[in-house]
């Protein structure tokens, strides 16, 4: 009677061990979806991914300091989908690197700031002052662009190089007179009072476009179904969050810390976006151009492999 208690014990202790670990196991089991982002609002669509994630897949977002540390994680496949500047990518792709565009991200996000006591009011009177810049940004070649309009060069200004996070900061502490930046920095140098925008730089052939999402080049070759999947996700969010601005405000403060004012006026500067359209596509081609008569590449992507137009949704 004993060894039969004893049986039965055994048998409903497995049993519910069973019951437990089966979730862990299933669990377990889900395709961890890798992404990299930016720490920048208008980088802020992957920490919405989770609520359009379907099951057997998990995101994980992993944010980088710079659109460099960006763009070689994707090459290195240390993620798995990667969100930066068009500039960091499209330098990625000219010098060979297996970097290819599945989606844009987000349009705008950029201004032109100055010192609220700089006494500067016009794009012209910054030259000869010191302006905060990150070299290999799609910022950089924007303002080499408009510089370009009013018939000025880099040369004309001080150029500093500053990291996007470091912009406001710099400006703030008078280590420069201006500066070409990425939200949040234009919304916390307005709000603090330190700083105020001068433009916003959207006047050139590129117009917004700014942010894109990409992956390793194997990826879509190897696995075009995880790719559809994924971008299915990205449009969902994208949508979700442009809709719901109460929740982008709630989600910069709690993901990126940004106080609810400074990302309630940034989000004014920022249009998260997922669809390829033709237009699209000619703004990133001349802006390629663009890069590539500064020198700042040695030749053109191939954009018939470079852009994936196939797997976009419609």
């Amino acid at each position: 009677m004993l060894s039969r208690r004893l049986l039965l014990a055994s048998l409903t202790s497995c049993g519910l061990a069973l019951s437990v670990a089966a979730p862990t196991a299933a669990h377990a089991q889900d395709k961890v979806i890798k992404v990299g982002t930016l720490k920048l609002i208008h980088g802020i669509t992957p920490y919405f991914y989770d609520k359009f994630t379907p099951a057997g897949y998990k995101i994980e977002v992993i944010p980088f300091e710079t659109p460099t540390d960006g763009k070689n994680a994707v090459v290195t496949k240390s993620v798995d989908f990667g969100t930066y500047g068009l500039a960091a990518a499209t330098l990625g792709a000219a010098a060979g690197e297996p970097v290819v565009i599945v989606a844009p991200t987000c349009n705008g996000g950029m201004a032109i700031v100055v010192g609220k006591r700089s006494g500067i009011s016009s794009f012209k009177e910054l030259k000869g002052k010191r302006v905060g810049i990150l070299p290999g940004s799609t910022q950089e070649a924007v303002f080499n662009d408009r510089l370009q309009s009013e018939g000025m060069t880099i040369k004309d200004v001080k150029s500093v190089r500053v990291s996007f996070s470091e912009m406001a900061g710099a400006l703030e502490r008078g280590d420069i007179d201006a500066y070409v930046g990425a939200e949040p920095g234009p919304s916390i140098s307005v709000t603090r009072g330190v700083g105020q925008v001068l433009e916003f730089p959207y006047s050139t052939p590129t117009g917004k476009v700014n942010m894109v999402m990409t992956t390793h080049a194997d990826t879509v070759k190897q696995d075009p179904a995880l790719t559809k999947v994924f971008l299915d996700i990205h449009r969902k969010a994208s949508e979700y969050a442009m809709a719901h601005r109460a929740e982008l405000v709630q989600m910069a403060g709690a993901k990126l810390g940004f106080p609810a004012d400074v990302a309630n006026l940034a989000a004014d500067n920022v249009e998260l976006t997922w669809k390829i359209d033709e237009d699209w596509i000619k703004r990133s081609k001349y802006y390629g151009a663009l890069m590539l008569e500064r020198k700042q590449i040695r030749k053109l992507p191939d954009y018939s492999s470079f852009i994936v137009t196939s797997l976009n949704p419609q």
